[in-house]
């Protein structure tokens, strides 16, 4: 059975993505979460978005991107966005999603750091999985993503 997450990829009037640290592990991703019993995916992805980040965006402000390949078994519905580092200090965010962490069962945040990091630096801070979907978007290697 293949399962859907819905995530945004933040991007920045820098070009710099969005990427958070998820507690405990060593790779970096974009804000993605499942949905809850029936919720639309502009929903999940911008609860994703508030949970792991404390931050809100518009509905509106969202461009579907698609579902992509994520896993062998799970796949993740896109979309895109651009806040202004002005209007949107990552040194703010705050992950209101806690669970128990994997190794001391301790209630943990799910995500510990954020960072906007340039598209050139992803691969060294992502895991596979996590660059091998951005490579399957148009305009990824030309930085066409990241044009407003």
């Amino acid at each position: 059975m293949t399962t859907t997450s819905y995530g945004v990829l933040i991007l920045n009037e820098h070009g710099q993505l969005l990427l958070v640290h998820t507690t405990g592990q060593r790779h970096w991703d974009f804000p993605k979460g499942s949905a809850q019993g029936g919720e639309a995916a502009r929903d999940a992805a911008l609860r994703a978005v508030q949970e792991l980040t404390g931050f809100d965006f518009s509905d509106a402000s969202l461009v579907d991107l698609g579902v992509v390949r994520y896993l062998p078994r799970r796949n993740v519905h896109l979309f895109k966005t651009v806040a202004s580092t002005n209007q949107w200090d990552i040194s703010t965010c705050r992950c209101t999603r806690i669970s128990s962490h994997h190794a001391t069962g301790v209630m943990t945040p799910e995500v510990d750091q954020f960072g906007w990091v340039d598209p050139a630096d992803v691969s060294r801070l992502a895991a596979r999985s996590t660059i091998s979907v951005l490579q399957t978007l148009p305009g990824w290697d030309s930085m066409g993503l990241f044009v407003r």
